[in-house]
């Protein structure tokens, strides 16, 4: 599996893919140490007998997979984390799902199919409702976020987070 996480990582191009759960000093890394201590962290993250990390929440990491060039195999087309509550910077930038699909693999419904799958893990966590945000410019993005039923509640400032304008939308579960 780690071939295909490090190509669906590398089609990223060195940039971070949003609910990878890479860290920012970690983006592009495509070694198998770098899988490797994702792996265990997503691990980590979704135990709920141990604390998170400070600064973190608990959450759990998926690999968006779908049929590769060969059918019987599957590829990771990309990344979606599902966090079960909020901190101060997940109100304001991440909120409670956060996903990205490799650049190459965009415009076919793989953002929306993971959204679905990750809407019914929150309802089973017992969520009552989902924060999803965007990039104000991320149109792909609001778009499917909207096409799930989120309801844009507000567009914020994330400059003091390094970010542009940030659309904030509820879901309803």
């Amino acid at each position: 599996m780690y071939a295909v996480w490090a190509a669906a990582v590398a089609d990223f191009d060195g940039t971070r893919p949003d609910g990878s759960g890479i860290p920012p000093e970690r983006a592009g890394d495509t070694s198998r140490e770098a899988c490797a201590w994702l792996v265990e962290k997503a691990a980590r993250e979704a135990d709920l007998s141990v604390p998170p990390d400070e600064g973190r929440v608990h959450a759990d990491s998926y690999w968006i997979t779908a049929p590769g060039s060969d059918p019987s195999e599957e590829e990771v087309v990309g990344f979606l984390q599902l966090r079960h509550e909020l901190n101060d910077f997940l109100r304001e930038i991440g909120g409670h799902i956060g996903y990205s699909v490799c650049p190459a693999r965009r415009r076919q419904g793989h953002a929306s199919r993971a959204l679905r799958l990750a809407l019914g893990r929150a309802r089973e966590l017992g969520l009552s409702r989902v924060m999803l945000t965007c990039d104000d410019l991320n149109t792909a993005s609001y778009r499917t976020i909207e096409g799930s039923g989120g309801v844009l509640a507000d567009v914020r400032d994330g400059s003091a987070y390094g970010y542009d304008l940030v659309r904030h939308y509820w879901i309803e579960l």
